[in-house]
């Protein structure tokens, strides 16, 4: 069996309507995706503290998946569409989804001693820290430049016992690999209860202790390193609350942002924080800095 996705290209106020309308149309399946996503207009669907809680984006990609005899010319006729509409349509082929899945997704080789290694798969280096970690629901699995940047970060500078929270945990990976890495007190928080769920079982299944939970229920204090691999908004508006949680002399890590915004958000932590480019992965950044 075969399906169609059909993808229409939508302003931020038209996507709800229009998922409503292809789901009443006879839809499968609906979904949003950022049609800005990896440029510069890129931003985060869900606020954060400082941000609009934004129930969609400004240019949107609203997806339905149709069966594959679905008379597309007359779906789209249905809709009442604005002329012109930008829209693509693809052929989805039935296929054994989670064998196709296992197979993109090898063990990663993050540094000498740091690997990410899928469930399914052995460790390739006995002698190295191994995080198991599958593909799942929240984002994190160590694949992207801007968590590599992070994590490589980690095992090259963190420090046995230092205390490091975790903003924007996602998966739980960078929390986890601290611990494993040797850190002390440990916390990631997350927006979305969803990523805190998944941080909190993927920290069991790696064996280690780490505090998941929801960002508004932080915890009071300071930590000695802070790492935020986010987008380059969010972390503009959370520079006052990320500093706050930041000790004197401690260290703070920021990612999630393209080489060309990197000045931009470096000049925002200057006021509180010694900065520095620190590596660069694929077009995105890794930002450095002590506190002031």
């Amino acid at each position: 069996m075969t399906w169609l996705s059909l993808k229409l290209a939508v302003d931020g106020d038209q996507a709800e309507a229009l998922s409503d309308a292809l789901l009443a149309a006879g839809a499968l399946a609906v979904s949003t995706e950022d049609r800005d996503a990896g440029t510069e207009a890129e931003e985060a669907q869900f606020g954060e503290p400082g941000l609009a809680d934004l129930k969609s984006w400004r240019h949107n990609w609203v997806v339905a998946l149709l069966d594959g005899d679905a008379d597309v010319p007359a779906l789209l006729a249905s809709l009442n569409l604005p002329e012109p509409i930008e829209y693509r349509l693809e052929t989805v082929a039935e296929q054994d989804w989670v064998r196709l899945t296992q197979s993109q997704f090898d063990p990663i080789r993050i540094a000498d001693r740091l690997w990410i290694v899928p469930s399914w798969h052995e460790a390739p280096d006995v002698d190295a820290i191994a995080i198991i970690l599958d593909p799942g629901l929240a984002f994190g699995t160590g694949s992207h430049p801007t968590t590599r940047l992070c994590l490589q970060w980690l095992e090259a500078n963190l420090r046995p016992g230092e205390t490091v929270l975790d903003y924007g945990c996602g998966s739980g990976i960078l929390a986890i690999a601290a611990v494993k890495l040797g850190a002390g007190r440990t916390v990631g928080v997350d927006i979305d209860p969803q990523a805190v769920e998944s941080a909190r079982d993927n920290a069991a299944r790696n064996a280690v202790e780490a505090d998941f939970r929801l960002s508004g229920d932080l915890p009071e204090g300071d930590y000695d390193v802070v790492v935020a691999n986010i987008l380059t908004n969010p972390l503009k508006a959370l520079m006052p609350l990320l500093a706050a949680r930041t000790r004197p002399g401690g260290r703070i890590i920021l990612s999630g942002i393209l080489e060309a915004q990197a000045d931009e958000v470096a000049a925002i932590y200057a006021a509180a924080f010694v900065m520095r480019l620190e590596a660069v992965d694929e077009g995105w950044a890794l930002l450095t800095g002590m506190r002031r």
